[in-house]
């Protein structure tokens, strides 16, 4: 059977660098491009050319060094009021880029025609017309992204109409319908685009024809509903982000539509292959633009297909589509079993099988550690955070956990100097261990006492454990239990490592914060020592 095609448009570098808090480099915005062109995105929107010198040479370095399939797409407004096209400096910057495809949006509501371009409805009208056919008089392919389409038609529609018949007269291959403002839901996006199609008479079915598009925005939390709800209508371009990264609430989610289009209503977007990488394509942009991943994020989070209560446990291991609506794997993403207070004996021999460590049911061991977690878990400790301080607890006591080192002490000693009325926070920690016969006493400083003791431990380890060297900390929470006591409150910390290649998080709770703090840094670096030395696979989140 042949599926429809629809393709996708992806604006991350664009529209998804206006989120606050992102600020994209050239090698961000060059890796990122070529991580979507494997995924196998057709349009990649590269950015506004000549709006800044980072854009201008993104472009370049794309000349030098072309995409394998992807279309690189450069953006732009159409033509200043009362200008000619070929004289607009804009326009040229648009040409100097030398992509084949490029989008032009302008104005669809009247209201922004007269108040925000200080022109004439005509004119506007005339902008739209003169710049499309400009360019495509230099031999380019044009995308018209209509601005406010869904506001301007809602308010005078026959004039949103206009700007679209300016569009096609003058040889756009795309209409786009943007949501600019994210205000319109999906019922709205139907009826209107069925509207539009029938007013203009627009085939969809033919492919030499003008084709549909939609670009919509998140402050309804909308944005992939109204992307459904215009391909239903038969737009057959869809264009969001990454993350649904993107000024304000964000765009529409590339990560959501592409797998409900693809998986749920049976169009194609991707390869199979290619719609495997989703996932980790996901992570991995939102560590290039330093944004935690969204653990929660439908497909391709975390927790998508994570399951945590015992009869939801039971169930997935008897038949995953009790509680799943995809194969996971599908799009990259894998099924965790989560290990906490609400946990079953199907947790715990799940979590036993991931780990590698052979349980069986009638083994009375199998219910101590579920006794022993829920014990935990009721004095603050968190395992659905901490597999890694789980597999720990589950080796203990099953006797197969191998002490590396054994602590007799620690100070730690912390300090606030002023220099130049500046304040200077520094630590000193001193620490005694024994490794195997040896007795050990190092001292290190920090710029914190928890900083200090993890320095003083990796100085006393690493003669014996060179591996160390290669681990450091990526993430620190602390979590205050039990606010109502105070000073005296128990405090659970969560300490998350690395090795450069794979991230493992384990934990403590104490009263002392330093105490806490120091039973999941040392079994961080317990964990990643006996993973590395026995050259076993470690369950661990991918990186």
């Amino acid at each position: 059977m042949n599926r429809k095609k629809i393709w996708l448009y992806d604006t991350t570098l664009r529209d998804g660098s206006q989120r606050e808090g992102i600020s994209l480099s050239l090698n961000d915005k060059l890796q990122i491009v070529r991580k979507l062109d494997e995924m196998g995105i057709p349009f990649i929107e590269g950015g506004w050319p000549g709006a800044n010198p980072k854009d201008v040479q993104f472009f370049w370095r794309l000349k030098e060094e072309p995409l394998k399939q992807a279309q690189i797409v450069a953006f732009c407004s159409t033509r200043r009021p009362h200008q000619r096209a070929q004289d607009d400096p804009m326009l040229k910057a648009i040409l100097a880029a030398n992509t084949h495809w490029v989008t032009i949006f302008g104005k669809s509501w009247d209201l922004h025609v007269t108040e925000g371009l200080k022109t004439s409805l005509d004119e506007n009208i005339a902008m739209i017309e003169d710049s499309i056919s400009f360019l495509k008089s230099q031999g380019r392919q044009v995308i018209y992204d209509a601005e406010h389409w869904f506001d301007g038609y809602k308010n005078n529609p026959d004039y949103a109409l206009a700007t679209l018949q300016g569009a096609i007269a003058s040889g756009a291959q795309w209409l786009v319908f943007c949501d600019t403002n994210g205000g319109t839901l999906p019922h709205e996006i139907s009826q209107i685009v069925a509207e539009v199609v029938e007013k203009l008479d627009l085939d969809l079915n033919d492919p030499q024809g003008v084709q549909l598009g939609i670009h919509t925005h998140n402050d309804s939390g909308t944005a992939v509903a109204n992307a459904i709800a215009s391909v239903l209508e038969g737009a057959t371009m869809v264009q969001g982000t990454i993350n649904g990264y993107g000024e304000r609430c964000g765009n529409a989610n590339l990560c959501t539509l592409i797998p409900n289009l693809q998986l749920k209503l049976d169009y194609h977007c991707l390869e199979p292959a290619q719609l495997t990488q989703l996932t980790p394509n996901s992570r991995l942009i939102s560590e290039i633009v330093n944004l935690a991943p969204d653990d929660h994020a439908p497909f391709v989070g975390r927790s998508a297909f994570a399951h945590k209560g015992g009869i939801h446990v039971s169930a997935v291991a008897r038949n995953p589509l009790t509680y799943e609506h995809i194969v996971p794997e599908a799009i990259g993403n894998e099924r965790r079993i989560v290990i906490s207070d609400q946990s079953g004996l199907s947790n715990v021999l799940s979590k036993a099988q991931n780990f590698g460590i052979p349980l069986d049911k009638s083994d009375p061991k199998c219910r101590e550690i579920l006794q022993q977690l829920k014990t935990l878990e009721h004095e603050g400790y968190q395992f659905e955070a901490a597999e890694a301080s789980f597999e720990l607890l589950m080796l203990e006591a099953l006797g197969k956990r191998h002490q590396l080192f054994t602590i007799k002490g620690f100070q730690v000693h912390s300090d606030i100097t002023v220099a130049e009325q500046i304040p200077y926070t520094h630590a000193l920690a001193t620490i005694k261990l024994v490794v195997g016969e040896q007795e050990l006493l190092e001292v290190a400083e920090g710029n914190g006492p928890v900083s200090a003791l993890d320095c003083a431990l990796r100085k006393a380890l690493v003669k014996f454990y060179p591996q160390i060297a290669n681990f450091h900390l990526t993430d620190y929470k602390v979590r205050i239990l039990n606010s109502t006591a105070g000073t005296n409150a128990k405090t659970r910390v969560l300490v998350e490592s690395t090795n450069g290649q794979q991230r493992w998080t384990t934990v403590g709770v104490s009263t002392n914060i330093i105490d806490a703090s120091y039973q999941a840094v040392a079994e961080g670096l317990e964990y990643g020592i006996n993973h590395l030395r026995q050259n076993s696979p470690m369950v661990v989140e991918r990186s």
